[in-house]
């Protein structure tokens, strides 16, 4: 779209044209150029009715400015960032950046150097042309009854983020009455969805109709229609409208992905793997010290089981063409010590770190390689860890399997007889599984902790199955209730549940064969593999170690080969996991997602059932 009203350009050098790309509004447009929309508008009159792809704009130029009058941010280069990365995230051309940075037309970029990004012109800056002088105002917009930053953001066409950056101090919720600055033209009547059946998505990075397709189930067209504004394309940020029964295919259908299908990049992989071996508390020639040194510490053990899986997968990997360097560096458990590695190895060019193990440790790598965006993964502790923007957490925090396992309930309570059998330290948990199930009876022990059989007997239905949810910690509460279950008369249909299999269940005290006879059922971080099984990992770890691994042996393999594979199958892990896809190996599956302002986390979690072969089956 050419505009007609052509007799400005009788000064050329004040004007610039413009071809629309796919999203582009005339309000991310005129922010581009630090003009404003009045401005595009007085020249390209037709853009009141919209902007095509493809359609070209005349832009007042601004070229005329002086360096000095120009807002300058500082961008420190992360690893293997380019200039055209950089450009497209400041929304700025590539040659903007090296004009104010001239070094860069003769060399590449250096991690960690400062550039000059121009992002602005100063307040009451002059230049030729009148309508750059004044601020974008844009319009205001009084929030009304039942509107959202959501809703207000799709009214105006535009992002979350535009409309934050619009209203700096805009905080959490919106409250009615309240002003904002607004672009001056809307393109929808309303900020608010009328119908429940509908709810907002915000369009993610790298988002278009087929990936939305998969997700939501919706295609191009059903989008389209109930956002005509999208018909030039999605934009990162862009909000649409949705029938809400789209939420469930979000999280139903994300797909299972075997990534040895994938491998599309062979070029060698660098991995440090940080384990606390502790070699500074054994004994040069000493056999039987540092066998006794082994049997009395409990991490150097799992750091060289974790080890033992991890070697198993760089091997994996080669047989399927990936060359792996692995750098092993021995933490000895000590924050300083993970301080002193970093500073002293060159991990410019490490395309992952796996470990260290301990919280506090894996927060200190996380923190330290923040500054060159080196991915950093915890691979063993799901305690409530501050998340940098470069952490991988690999496990699901006890939050994600506490809702997983009611979400399960939920679905499934229907016809049963729920009973839940709690002490005063679960109180909390009481809470919560009463708010999220409905007709919950509910008992507690006794003084001592103990139960009585007509205590239980009198809350189960021989008419329906009963399903008993038990919160405790106390090994005494979980045997004694337990063992009443279990001697319950065959009439009764009883399955055992509970939200938290903390380390009480494995007291001996508390009979495995009486929960397998209870299908005891429950959420998990892994689940197991059967002895029996003959599979590819199984058989060559043996063969290599002469037993079988045990559970940090597969956890150790399950995370560093899923970190090669997301390498082997895109240009970083942070590529690979914007893809919204489930990996699954021995005992664990990986699905991160990125946490606002923080790291990314795997929420994938089993619902797992004690079967009465003594053996964890994941329930379907």
């Amino acid at each position: 779209m050419l505009s007609t009203g052509c007799s400005t350009l009788a000064q050329p050098q004040q004007y610039k044209t413009h071809t629309v790309e796919k999203g582009e509004t005339v309000y991310s447009i005129a922010k581009k150029y630090n003009t404003t929309e009045a401005a595009i508008y007085k020249l390209n009159p037709d853009a009141k009715k919209g902007v095509g792809v493809n359609a070209v704009l005349i832009i007042p130029s601004v070229d005329t400015i002086n360096e000095a009058d120009i807002i300058f941010k500082l961008h420190r280069v992360k690893r293997r960032e380019t200039l055209f990365g950089i450009a497209q995230l400041y929304n700025v051309q590539i040659d903007e950046i090296k004009k104010y940075n001239k070094e860069l037309y003769s060399r590449e970029l250096k991690k960690g150097e400062r550039i000059r990004i121009p992002t602005g012109v100063k307040e009451n800056t002059t230049t030729v042309i009148s309508e750059t002088n004044t601020a974008n105002e844009g319009a205001k917009h009084t929030v009304l009854p039942k509107e959202t930053k959501f809703g207000i953001a799709r009214k105006y066409g535009i992002t979350m983020s535009e409309l934050a950056a619009m209203n700096p101090n805009l905080g959490e919720s919106l409250q009615i009455g309240a002003v904002l600055n607004v672009p001056n033209v809307s393109v929808l009547e309303t900020a608010t969805i009328e119908d429940e059946k509908y709810d907002f998505y915000e369009v993610k990075p790298k988002e278009g109709f087929y990936r939305l397709k998969v997700k939501l189930g919706l295609s191009e067209a059903e989008i389209v229609a109930l956002n005509p504004y999208a018909k030039d394309g999605l934009k990162d940020g862009m909000i649409l409208k949705i029938p809400k029964d789209s939420d469930e295919v979000l999280t139903e259908n994300v797909t299972v992905v075997n990534l040895e299908n994938y491998i599309n990049n062979k070029t060698k992989k660098r991995i440090a793997l940080m384990l606390p071996f502790r070699l500074n508390k054994s004994v040069k020639d000493s056999v039987n010290t540092n066998t006794e040194l082994l049997k009395a510490d409990a991490t150097m053990r799992i750091a060289l089981d974790f080890y033992s899986g991890v070697l198993m997968a760089a091997e994996f990997a080669k047989d399927h063409g990936i060359s792996v360097e692995l750098d092993v560096y021995d933490t000895e458990a000590s924050e300083t010590k993970v301080v002193s590695i970093i500073a002293k190895n060159d991990f410019d060019k490490v395309d992952a770190v796996i470990g260290p193990l301990l919280r506090k440790n894996v927060e200190k790598a996380a923190s330290e390689l923040r500054n060159t965006d080196t991915p950093v993964f915890s691979p063993l502790s799901n305690k409530e860890v501050k998340i940098s923007s470069n952490l991988f957490q690999t496990l699901p925090t006890d939050e994600m399997l506490q809702e997983a396992m009611l979400t399960y309930l939920k679905e499934h309570a229907q016809g049963k007889n729920m009973v839940l059998v709690s002490d005063s330290k679960k109180n909390a948990t009481k809470q919560t599984i009463l708010a999220a199930l409905d007709n919950v009876k509910t008992l507690s022990p006794r003084e001592k902790g103990f139960l009585y059989a007509t205590d239980i007997q009198g809350k189960l239905d021989d008419l329906r199955e009963n399903w008993i949810i038990l919160e405790s910690e106390d090994p005494v509460v979980l045997s004694n209730v337990v063992g009443l279950l279990n001697g319950m008369p065959e009439n009764y249909k009883i399955r055992l549940f509970t939200l938290d299999k903390n380390a009480a269940y494995d007291y001996n005290d508390v009979s495995n064969v009486h929960l397998a006879k209870l299908g005891f059922t429950f959420p998990s971080v892994n689940k197991s593999y059967n002895y029996k099984d003959k599979t590819p990992f199984l058989t060559s770890y043996k063969n290599k170690y002469g037993v079988l691994p045990n559970r940090y042996a597969v956890r150790g393999f399950d995370v560093t080969y899923d970190v090669l594979l997301r390498l082997a199958s895109a240009d970083d892990v942070y590529d690979a996991t914007k893809n919204d896809v489930v990996t699954e190996y021995i005992e664990n599956k990986f699905h991160y997602t990125k946490k606002l302002f923080s790291g990314y986390q795997n929420n994938a979690v089993y619902i797992v059932k004690y079967n009465e072969e003594l053996q964890f089956e994941e329930v379907k």
